[in-house]
């Protein structure tokens, strides 16, 4: 029988392992036999890089923490060395990473055992085809990009526009200074006639009035 302080961690380590699976995304367990330290060292700087926790699991005292949390399908991948990386972020995260890990590794270093999402266990082919895509940063730049097309084509499209028939658009206004016509009220300076009042001047004659002497 363990004593009362090893039996105590044990339960701490069941507690934070429900707790840490209940709170996951997603997760995988892996059979990580055969790595080497360098490669251990550099599959857990990739997964900090991804917020993706990543320990080793004892199989006995995980068997418990999976009971708790409904996922008691995965009993049977229990055995031989196994780790654990699980996400509370990007759900593809840990599946991605590992999975590329697994395969410059090789089949009989590194290998998935069994995965789950959202409180569900996944099957093997359904594990590889969620880490064959992209990340979940990469997969919003293509939707956004995707919403933004239209947008950046109908900018293309009034540029082109505005590049090929730009100038006469700019031209066009000139009509308006059409209203030179405007200016053909210059008739109005037709009423010059009315200076031929001149003959007015005519009056001089009265001026040979002089006989009066």
């Amino acid at each position: 029988m363990p004593n009362a302080k090893v039996l105590s961690e044990k339960q701490a380590f069941v507690s934070a392992l429900t707790g840490r699976l209940q709170e996951a995304a997603s997760g995988v367990f892996i059979d990580y036999k055969g790595i080497t330290v360098a490669e251990d060292t550099a599959l857990r700087n990739e997964l900090r890089e991804n917020n993706v926790e990543y320990t080793v699991v004892k199989n006995t005292l995980t068997r418990f923490a999976i009971k708790q949390v409904g996922l008691d399908e995965l009993d049977p991948i229990l055995n031989g060395a196994t780790s654990l990386a699980t996400s509370t972020e990007d759900p593809l995260a840990p599946m991605r990473v590992i999975q590329k890990h697994a395969k410059a590794l090789g089949d009989n270093k590194f290998n998935i055992k069994a995965g789950f999402m959202e409180g569900k266990v996944l099957p093997l082919a359904d594990i590889a085809r969620l880490a064959a895509l992209p990340s979940k940063e990469v997969l919003l730049a293509q939707v956004l990009g995707t919403m933004l097309a239209p947008i950046t084509s109908l900018a293309i499209v009034i540029k082109a526009i505005a590049e090929k028939g730009g100038v006469p658009a700019e031209q066009e206004p000139a009509p308006a200074t059409e209203e030179v016509p405007a200016a053909e009220e210059a008739p109005a300076a037709e009423e010059a006639p009315a200076a031929e009042e001149a003959p007015a001047a005519e009056e001089a004659p009265a001026a040979e009035e002089t006989p009066a002497e």
